[in-house]
């Protein structure tokens, strides 16, 4: 009783490392915050710059003489800011990623140390990969369809606020929509599904490729297909380099219970021989 009374203390090995893995976890979340925060201070005065390259796209698709409009008293104060603490966070992405690396490091084997960061950092460029593919792909196509659509007698006057939250919208669906081969490898590596077992259910991912860019994009085929193109094509890549990350116990279980099988043939049939040799009484 003395001995389960001491292990159950507050000073006991069980609770003193999950304080420190707090404190810890408390520290990085401070240092992330603390780049975000200089990074923002350091993009603030070149707010309104930094708005107008991103309405590039849509300011040359609105007929000559139109411009953006802000709806909301606030809205010229705010939005260029919002846009600003936004890009600080995309910048400061591969720091925020070092740091849950560093934090989840220590807990994994030495083969799982080589593999993950490989992934986390193929993420990040993917993401990077999406929102850029977004802004110089996608945003001249889905601005001069949408711009060329409005009714006779009605001006296409965008809103900066909601243009904003839209290209937010665009940009957080693309970079997520690049995170396939990366999400494939981590199926195929974790065991849930094979390389060949994805293969043979490619139509169906090419149906939902579909569906989900109806769901993540605005109700234009446009964007729709541009989004589920690269995403198939991803997908694709994702199953060929998913070929490296396969789980190779799985040959070798297949392997040991065709043996296993064997064996038990061969003993079977030497059981048999020396049943049949046994002299009788």
């Amino acid at each position: 009783m003395t001995q389960t009374a001491n292990n159950s203390s507050p000073d006991g090995g069980d609770e003193q490392p999950f304080v420190s893995h707090l404190v810890e976890l408390r520290d990085r979340l401070l240092r992330v915050v603390l780049v975000v925060v200089v990074i923002f201070l350091a993009l603030a005065p070149f707010a309104n710059w930094l708005f107008t390259q991103l309405s590039g796209p849509l300011t040359r698709q609105l007929p000559e003489g139109s411009s953006l409009v802000a709806i909301g008293v606030v809205s010229p104060f705010f939005t260029p800011f919002k846009l600003a603490m936004v890009i600080a966070i995309f910048a400061a992405m591969p720091y925020i990623l070092y740091q849950a690396w560093a934090f989840i490091a220590p807990g994994l084997y030495q083969h799982e140390r080589q593999r993950v960061f490989p992934l986390m950092l193929s993420s990040t460029l993917l993401f990077y990969l999406g929102a850029a593919f977004a802004y110089y792909v996608v945003f001249p196509l889905v601005f001069g369809f949408l711009s060329s659509t409005a009714p006779e007698g009605v001006e296409f006057i965008p809103d900066i606020s909601n243009y904003l939250d839209f290209v937010l919208t665009l940009f957080f669906a693309f970079g997520i929509a690049f995170e396939v081969p990366v999400a494939t490898v981590l199926l195929v590596w974790s065991g849930a599904v094979t390389p060949e077992a994805l293969r043979a259910k490619r139509s169906y991912i090419i149906v939902a490729a579909f569906v989900i860019g109806m769901f993540l994009t605005p109700p234009d085929v446009i964007s729709q297909t541009l989004l589920a193109l690269p995403m198939w094509l991803l997908f694709e890549v994702g199953v060929f380099m998913s070929e490296r990350f396969a789980p190779k116990r799985e040959k070798a279980d297949d392997e040991d219970e065709l043996m296993t099988d064997e064996e038990m043939e061969r003993e079977l049939d030497r059981i048999e021989e020396e049943e049949g040799q046994t002299p009788r009484g």
